[in-house]
């Protein structure tokens, strides 16, 4: 079956490195061997754990290895020759060559690239857990997220090498373009074939899921939540949300203002993620770092949780459809009874109130042009009907 895979991500600074290695030593505690491995290119896991971590696989403690990806190399050999073709085409436009050469390397890539050794050791059956630090932000995800568009690419602009090879010599002497060569196009599709191999890895909803970490500061909880939304629609699991730096009442009347608008902060993250787990965390007294205290964090992260690898929920808690003439989006509410819903698109947001419960969904692009037009609850979850903008005239 393969191990059990969970990744962290979340905006920069909220402490999502620290919690990922909390939980790796955690689950390499209870006796499972457990690998932590760090994608993300500006990763401060070495900090967190107070040790050199090295681009192998190598032993921290019992039960215990780390990892920190470098994708240089593996950039290189599969989109070394792509890179050189669309910086060709820029630097004979008439761009400065290095900077040519910074556009044609596609943002994200170094992420999607690192995340691509997650497969091999999905495979490889050598541990039983694999935690995973992700970049700092969701972007990565998003786009590990598309592999229809990556079966398009492999089967429209990848799959054209009889006609690339007859057209090269009339783009070159017509156009004045350089089409790209055979051995770009290979590197190109090999990137595209691990690319969808990899997001069928993540779609294994029994074994792999996502827990979104955060501070409770409306920037950083809106950050999520529009992650979170991408992370749904696009059919990954996200099983649990972890709440850092919570401060504890302890801390004196001086934070009094700021504990009062935690307190709220964490009001809407409990609706706004419902019915996901909230995990806990308190502002510790100093930086988590080093064994002690990445148990401590631990302690606190999981003291409700009767495992930190178990899959914590199993229902993907949005779903969209989309159609010629209609949209459909599918909300889980398990909160919610038979009973008077109201619906308020507010831009980008749907403000859905049923029962006295309130729920604010980010809307994703494809869906800002549409308009609530009627909804449904039945078995815990709420249906909304979105009508297409009116055609033009």
């Amino acid at each position: 079956m393969g191990p059990r895979i969970i990744l962290y991500t979340g905006k920069g600074g909220v402490g999502k490195t620290s919690v990922a290695a909390a939980t790796a030593r955690r689950a390499a505690a209870s006796g499972k061997r457990t690998l932590l491995l760090s994608t993300d290119p500006a990763g401060s896991l070495g900090d967190v754990l107070g040790r050199t971590v090295s681009p192998t696989v190598a032993p921290v403690s019992e039960g215990l290895w780390a990892q920190q990806v470098e994708a240089r190399d593996e950039i290189e050999r599969q989109w070394g020759a792509i890179r050189d073709w669309l910086a060709g085409v820029l630097s004979d436009r008439g761009m400065e060559r290095i900077r040519a050469e910074e556009l044609a390397m596609p943002p994200g890539l170094h992420e999607l690239v690192g995340l691509l050794e997650l497969r091999r050791h999905a495979e490889d059956g050598q541990f039983d857990v694999v935690v995973v630090d992700c970049a700092a932000s969701g972007e990565t995800l998003r786009l590990l997220a598309l592999p229809d568009a990556a079966r398009w690419w492999l089967d429209r602009a990848v799959g054209t090498r009889r006609t690339l090879d007859a057209a090269r010599p009339i783009a070159r002497a017509a156009l004045d373009i350089t089409l790209p060569s055979n051995r770009a196009l290979d590197g190109a599709g090999d990137l595209l074939r691990d690319l969808v191999a990899l997001c069928d890895v993540l779609r294994d909803h029994e074994r792999v899921s996502l827990r979104l970490v955060m501070t409770p500061e409306r920037m950083v909880v809106d950050e999520a939540r529009r992650t979170f939304t991408y992370l749904n629609l696009y059919g990954l699991l996200t099983d649990a949300i972890v709440v850092n730096r919570v401060f504890p009442e302890e801390v004196g009347a001086y934070f009094d203002a700021w504990r009062a608008r935690q307190a709220q902060a964490l009001t809407d993250v409990t609706e706004a993620f419902a019915p996901l787990p909230v995990l806990r965390a308190p502002y510790f007294e100093e930086e988590v770092r080093g064994p002690e205290m990445l148990d401590r964090l631990a302690e606190q992260v999981f003291r409700d949780v009767s495992a930190p690898t178990a899959v914590l929920h199993e229902e993907i808690g949005e779903r969209l459809e989309l159609g010629d003439d209609v949209a459909h989006l599918r909300l889980a509410l398990p909160f919610a009874e038979k009973g008077d819903v109201t619906l308020r698109q507010v831009g980008e947001e749907l403000v859905v109130r049923v029962d006295g419960h309130t729920r604010t969904v980010l809307l994703p692009p494809a869906l800002q042009d549409y308009r609530p037009s009627g909804a449904a609850l039945a078995d815990g979850a709420l249906t909304v009907t979105f009508d297409p903008p009116a055609p033009t005239t």
